[in-house]
Formats: structure tokens, C-alpha cells, sequence
């Protein structure tokens, strides 16, 4: 049980770990709006980690040959909806600035936290790697001997967890990042930036690994 428990929150950690587009928007989207949002969205974020998980666990060796042949394609999906979210959201900076400058007309309607919740939920949804990942860890460390309902369940919810902790510790960082910048100037910058770095990695997602 405490196996199943240490592999949970090292696969956990180590799929959410690294910063990728995901995480520059939770970070963001925190930063315009307010840490519950953020912590919404970081729960859809874990959430979706935590379903790829259970999928592995329960799936097996069988995800290979699902996962293979559409991994291209949703790597397309994910880069053209990530494309998508840099241009709407450095559009909508641009136009936020503008309108706090001429004050003519009212700021853009506020992100609910089940929205949050479901659009990072989808986003993370859309990875391939996501489920590759876990079902490479879970058929590694596999014996001859299949592990129990209770140490698979162990496992799905240390990964679940590890990577909530994660997320929420960016949504904290993004909310520490929204009030210190409490400039419209300042804002405008980070969210291009923030727009930027999520057009580079939806690019990269279409250049064939080595």
C-alpha cells in the first residue's frame, strides 16, 4: 500500500511538474481574476490527471494501441484550441486595457469557477502525453503479480492529489502575481506574455520529436 502510495505522488508530481502551456494559463487566468477561480481551474486541471490515471490503471496495456494511431490528431486539436485561447487571450487584454483607459464601456463578464473548472478539464483532457505517460508508469512497475483494487486506488488518488497540490500552488502564484500588478499596464503585459508563451508551446506540439 505505501508503494502504491509513493508511485501515486511521484507520477502525480512528475506529469504536472513541468510548465507547459497549461500551466502558464492557470497562472494567468489567476492573475486576471481572483484564486477561487484559480483554484476551480486547478481542480479541473487535477481532475483530468487524476481520470487519466484510473484509465491507465484500469486499462492497461490495452491504451497503446488506442492511444497510437489518434495521438497526431489531438496533438493537432490541442494545438489549434491552445492557438486559439493565446489569440482570444491577448485580444481580450488589449481590449480590457482599452476599455479601463476610455472607461466607455464595462469590463468584459467575469470567469465563473465551474467554468474555469470545466475549460482547464478539457484542456488537460485534450494531451495525449497525459495518458501515455501514466500508462507507461503503470505497466513499468507492474510484477507478475497484478496489483489489488486497493493499491490501484491508492495510486489514482495520490496522483490526483500531487498533482492538485501542484496546480493549486500556480493558482496561488498567479494570485500573488495579479496583486502585485495592479496596473492596468502591468496586467496588459503579463497577459501577452502569457499569450505568447502558449503560442510557442501549441507550436512545439507540432514539431516531430527526434
Amino acid at each position: 500500500m505505501t508503494a502504491a502510495l509513493v508511485a501515486g505522488l511521484l507520477a502525480g508530481y512528475g506529469i504536472a511538474m513541468p510548465v507547459g502551456a497549461v500551466a502558464a494559463y492557470l497562472v494567468a487566468l489567476t492573475a486576471r481574476t481572483s484564486l477561487k477561480v484559480g483554484a476551480a481551474a486547478a481542480a479541473g486541471v487535477a481532475t483530468a490527471d487524476g481520470l487519466y490515471a484510473l484509465t491507465a490503471v484500469a486499462g492497461g496495456s490495452a491504451l497503446t494501441g488506442v492511444i497510437t494511431p489518434i495521438a497526431l490528431p489531438l496533438r493537432w486539436v490541442s494545438a489549434v484550441v491552445l492557438m486559439a485561447l493565446a489569440v482570444h487571450g491577448g485580444a481580450g487584454a488589449i481590449t480590457r486595457f482599452r476599455d479601463r483607459r476610455t472607461s466607455t464601456r464595462p469590463d468584459t463578464a467575469p470567469v465563473s469557477p465551474a467554468r474555469a473548472y470545466l475549460g482547464l478539464l478539457g484542456m488537460t483532457m485534450l494531451n495525449p502525453l497525459t495518458i501515455t505517460y501514466f500508462a507507461a508508469l503503470v505497466l513499468g512497475s507492474r510484477t507478475t503479480a497484478d496489483p489489488g483494487l486497493p493499491e490501484q486506488a491508492v495510486f489514482v488518488l495520490a496522483a490526483f492529489a500531487a498533482s492538485a497540490s501542484w496546480q493549486l500552488l500556480l493558482a496561488g502564484g498567479g494570485a500573488v502575481l495579479g496583486r502585485a500588478l495592479t496596473g492596468d499596464r502591468g496586467r496588459l503585459i503579463t497577459a501577452l506574455a502569457s499569450s505568447a508563451l502558449i503560442a510557442v508551446l501549441a507550436v512545439q506540439l507540432l514539431i516531430p520529436e527526434s
